[in-house]
């Protein structure tokens, strides 16, 4: 049995961040001596993952670039370019499902910093139970959403009734969420409702360390607190 595939989700624009952002793709920005986007292709490939797809928009060339001139041991890359505009979250995962094989896969946002450890993120990939459709990893909710996103049950469901969380930006997900998708851009959200109407839907709650590093005031804040 091989290997799930990872995607790291490396599109979008980054508009709240700039001028940051005007030259440099959010992927790109340094957090703790390395960009946000190795830091996941780090962790993933010391958990073992093995192959991963990158969604390129937003001057999704660097990226490219970057990765050419310095691959990651041990990670055979591959990229899904969406162009510009880019596809949003459901569009450009539906486009990259070709390259990610038949069974579940790991999603990691490519602007989420967090200690979350990608070798978890793959045993649940490994262990997701028959049927369930996404494994969410949510967070106690930031000040920037403080209504949260979605409940979990005490039996690890996730729910839209209850105490909300915020996701987190990695989860695991199976190829069947998106069947019957149209293609083209569209938001991720709405398919992990139906599935939550489903029941086919799990998670956990993280209280470690996370950002989504959305603004310069979040970037500057947690490039203090991993500085120390």
């Amino acid at each position: 049995m091989s290997l799930p595939h990872a995607l790291v989700l490396s599109a979008g624009r980054g508009s709240r961040l700039r001028p940051l952002t005007d030259q440099t793709p959010k992927p790109l920005l340094d957090v703790g001596g390395q960009s946000l986007l190795r830091h996941h292709l780090d962790g993933l490939a010391a958990a073992g993952v093995q192959e991963v797809v990158i969604n390129l928009g937003w001057l999704g060339a660097q990226i490219r670039e970057e990765l050419s001139a310095r691959p990651v041991a041990g990670l055979t890359v591959e990229f899904s370019d969406e162009g510009w505009p880019a596809l949003e979250t459901g569009g450009g995962i539906a486009q990259a499902l070709p390259k990610l094989g038949d069974g579940p896969f790991l999603v990691c946002n490519a602007d989420v910093y967090t200690d979350y450890p990608h070798q978890l993120l793959l045993d649940r990939a490994l262990q997701l139970p028959t049927g369930t459709l996404a494994h969410l990893v949510l967070v106690p909710n930031p000040d920037h959403n403080p209504e949260g996103d979605f409940a979990l049950g005490a039996d690890g469901e996730v729910q839209e009734q209850g105490t909300r969380l915020t996701f987190s930006g990695l989860s695991v997900l199976h190829p069947q969420l998106l069947a019957g998708h149209e293609g083209g851009a569209f938001p991720l959200a709405p398919w992990l409702r139906k599935a939550i109407a489903r029941g086919r839907v799990t998670g956990e709650c993280h209280r470690g360390l996370w950002s989504d590093v959305g603004t310069p005031e979040r970037l500057a804040a947690i490039r203090a607190q991993v500085a120390g």
